[in-house]
């Protein structure tokens, strides 16, 4: 699932520490999310949106259905 956490906390100027401690999360999970490595849990995702100042659907892609 493709996001855009990475552009808006940067644009928002916070570090992935700084996200992470309003979040309730460690650096690395903030890491392993923006690479695409991890999703977040429906909890988190909500954490993410609010602390970035944005909803959770224009927070996250979901990949393409196939027919």
């Amino acid at each position: 699932m493709e996001n855009r956490i990475r552009t808006l906390r940067k644009e928002l100027g916070l570090s992935q520490e700084e996200l992470a401690r309003r979040c309730g999360v460690t650096r690395q999970t903030i890491l392993a999310i923006e690479g695409d490595k991890y999703d977040p849990t429906l909890l988190l995702a909500f954490r993410l949106a609010a602390a970035l100042g944005v909803t959770v659907d224009s927070l996250f892609t979901p990949p393409a259905m196939e027919p």
